[in-house]
């Protein structure tokens, strides 16, 4: 199941930005740059600048995620956003016996594809421990034979050297945990193409779950954050779900309710 926490950010991100744009366009000294900016000042600056389209002060703020529960494929999905700082459990270093999967809405509701599915994860989880448990095997003799090691000694190297070959059988559906800091910047654009309807089902789901976190932290900064649609019109063209008017409703509920 996805569990995602916002576990750090910037202190006071709207004054940070502030502070930020304040440089640019006065002659503010160092000294004085963060005086008088109170939330109320702060919150009505970046509003300015978002309807100026200025966004490079956003980049001096960041918020760092912890998110579980969340499958191989949608790894490969984000790491596409390169402006991000990313750690991932790793599968060479951590065994994954009985390991947990990502079960798509559509393959849950689908009884005989539901089974199929189980049977097929049940059958990789087979496949990852005899695959581990063979390859153990042949490093241990061979480690005791041209090394010298012990058993023991040889069974703790062979260990690391056996799930490091075997997780290539593990599927995308298994289930990884990582740790994801991005700035203000990236992040809106994370939101503007993962929260749209047109993005995959799991992304698209954690990217809301994002949104509904830092949003009551920075509440002017991601005000307009969400899909292209929210602040404009829809960027899909032809392919556009022609659901405009309830994918704003949902994002003005999911900031109300994240107050």
């Amino acid at each position: 199941m996805l569990k995602v926490e916002l576990i750090a950010h910037t202190p006071e991100p709207e004054k940070v930005v502030a502070a930020a744009a304040k440089l640019c366009y006065s002659n503010a000294q160092i000294s004085d740059l963060m005086a008088g900016l109170t939330p109320e000042k702060s919150r009505a600056f970046v509003q300015h600048l978002a309807s100026l389209g200025h966004e490079s002060p956003t980049e001096h703020v960041s918020f760092t995620f912890a998110i579980e529960g969340v499958s191989r494929t949608l790894l490969a999905q984000i790491t596409r956003h390169r402006l991000a700082s990313y750690s991932v459990q790793s599968q060479r270093y951590v065994r994954l016996d009985q390991f947990e999967y990502v079960l798509p809405p559509e393959v849950e509701n689908d009884p005989a594809a539901r089974e199929a599915f189980e049977s097929e994860m049940r059958q990789q989880d087979e496949n990852y421990k005899r695959i581990a448990a063979l390859l153990k095997e042949g490093h241990i003799r061979r480690l005791m034979k041209e090394e010298g090691l012990s058993e023991e000694d040889a069974a703790k190297k062979a260990e690391k050297m056996a799930i490091e070959d075997a997780r290539y059988v593990l599927p995308n559906a298994c289930t990884t945990k990582m740790i994801v800091t991005m700035n203000a910047r990236s992040l809106q654009n994370f939101f503007r193409l993962r929260c749209c309807n047109r993005a995959q089902w799991e992304i698209h789901q954690l990217a809301d779950e994002m949104l509904r976190l830092v949003y009551p932290v920075a509440p002017a900064l991601f005000d307009k954050a969400g899909p292209a649609c929210v602040r404009g019109g829809c960027s899909e063209g032809s392919m556009t779900c022609g659901k405009i008017s309830e994918v704003r409703a949902h994002y003005q509920d999911l900031k109300k309710e994240a107050l």
